[in-house]
């Protein structure tokens, strides 16, 4: 008779879980195995999050989406299997990045942003992401640059050769588009400012800029009074840029500017700051002695990238993978 009884509460326990996992239809698969250690589809979808609100930010057609979303997983699920990748090469080597290293890597950010911690943080969440997962970002990023410091770098040669054909590449990709060097004076504005607030701002702003004209050093009142830290060394200058990549209110700006010229104090709402600009160098294509320099540079992000691809590949040859999206 007891046996009995422990039998039918044992049938009703499994038709009641039965019941709940039906209706809570929770799906759960493996969408890869890198090694040993599967990727499931959970992870997959937690870091889509902000790749999934850009694009239905930005994509209205229902149809344009989904294909969208469709080539994110694949190029998502790429990226997540390299990093498990490095994850395995940083464990043979002993590599970690410490809570101390993650957290100057997140002031870094914002410092790079003119931003604090917490409004970068609060700018994650908007995007989709908890503190512990961008945390999680950084993480890979840190370890990802010990990497190719330690198993990337040997490999790299950059020569005059290479410069010259970034140079070629860029001259193809921007069609000859003029490019300008602006320095910017910039204040940042503080969130909720009053309109007082920033009126004060721009008078404040407007001061420095006849100040400039007046034969004051624009380097040396960026360089005093500028809320870029960024580019408070280069006399508020980004470098080269092209025309069309500015922003309307400061193209506008420059448009109607000489070499040399200093504008009014103008504000740029929608990136919150009020700025002066200086026309350091006027709308031109330049040869490749004026950026060979910067061609270098692109050549060298272009050769580190490749030859961590080929190492990459030289990982999966020794390493199971098994994509199952």
């Amino acid at each position: 008779m007891r046996r009995r009884l422990v039998a039918a509460c044992l049938l009703v326990a499994l038709s009641l879980a039965t019941s709940d996992s039906a209706h809570a239809t929770i799906v759960e698969r493996v969408v890869a195995v890198v090694g040993e250690r599967p990727i499931l589809l959970s992870d997959l979808r937690k870091r889509a999050r902000p790749f999934l609100i850009h694009i239905l930010a930005t994509t209205p057609n229902a149809a344009q989406q989904a294909a969208q979303e469709s080539d994110m997983y694949r190029e998502l699920l790429n990226r997540m299997i390299d990093d498990r990748l490095e994850e395995a090469a940083a464990d043979k080597g002993h590599l970690v990045a410490t809570s101390e290293e993650i957290d100057r890597g997140i002031r870094q950010k914002a410092d790079s942003l003119n931003i604090s911690v917490k409004e970068l943080l609060a700018a994650a969440k908007q995007q989709g992401l908890s503190e512990q997962e961008y945390r999680d970002e950084i993480r890979r990023q840190i370890l990802e640059g010990k990497l190719i410091q330690l198993r990337v770098m040997s490999r790299v040669r950059v020569t005059d050769e290479d410069a010259r054909a970034a140079y070629a590449h860029w001259l193809k990709e921007t069609q000859g588009e003029k490019l300008v060097d602006i320095q910017l004076l910039a204040l940042r504005i503080p969130p909720g400012a009053l309109q007082a607030d920033i009126d004060a701002m721009q008078a404040r702003a407007q001061a420095y800029a006849v100040r400039a004209r007046n034969g004051e050093s624009f380097c040396s009142l960026v360089e005093q009074f500028s809320d870029d830290e960024q580019t408070k060394k280069t006399c508020g200058s980004r470098g080269l840029q092209g025309m069309s990549t500015l922003l309307p209110a400061l193209e506008n700006l420059v448009t109607s500017m000489k070499q040399g010229d200093v504008s009014d104090a103008a504000v740029l709402p929608n990136e919150g700051v009020v700025v002066v600009a200086k026309l350091a160098k006027a709308p031109h294509v330049p040869t490749y002695e004026e950026v060979k320099d910067v061609m270098k540079e692109h050549a060298m992000g272009e050769v580190v990238e490749r030859q961590r691809k080929l190492w990459l590949d030289e990982l999966k040859r020794n390493m199971y993978i098994d994509v199952r999206l």
